[in-house]
């Protein structure tokens, strides 16, 4: 998929119109409907601006990636925005010196191998999302956690 396909795909997604993300974006409609009549791409100073107005990373624009490394050659890259819960936890391991990090990694291996138990052992129990309100109080309901 070319870059200005990738464009009108994204606009399709948004429900956005031609005439507002020419606004938005600074960029004639009638340079933006050549993208499409002439099968032409836009030029690459207008690329950021064209991210921003689609909320989406350059990477995704230009390389078809949606940012987790899924495409069509598999990446070794992902790409992960810091605003994001995802992103706050990588943020907040980064900044954890090596002793801490490999503590954190030992417990994601202890939970990973507790949850391949559990799988194997066929259990179909329900869990309670941590910090989730419980409907009939005002209580936060307590995580189950099976080992």
């Amino acid at each position: 998929m070319t870059i200005s396909e990738n464009i009108f795909e994204l606009l399709k997604r948004r429900g956005m119109s031609q005439k507002e993300f020419s606004e938005r974006t600074g960029i004639a409609q009638s340079t933006i409907s050549d993208w499409k009549r002439k099968k032409t791409n836009p030029v690459s100073e207008k690329i950021l601006i064209i991210c921003e107005v689609l909320e989406v990373t350059p990477y995704e624009l230009l390389g078809g990636t949606d940012g987790r490394g899924e495409r069509s050659n598999p990446s070794d890259v992902i790409i992960i925005d810091k605003n994001t819960e995802h992103g706050e936890i990588i943020c907040e391991y980064l900044a954890m010196d090596d002793r801490m990090q490999q503590r954190i990694i030992g417990y994601m291996k202890a939970l990973q191998e507790a949850m391949n138990k559990q799988q194997m052992k066929g259990c179909k129990t329900k869990t309670a999302k941590p910090g989730k309100l419980n409907k009939s109080s005002n209580k936060k309901s307590e995580p189950l956690i099976m080992v």
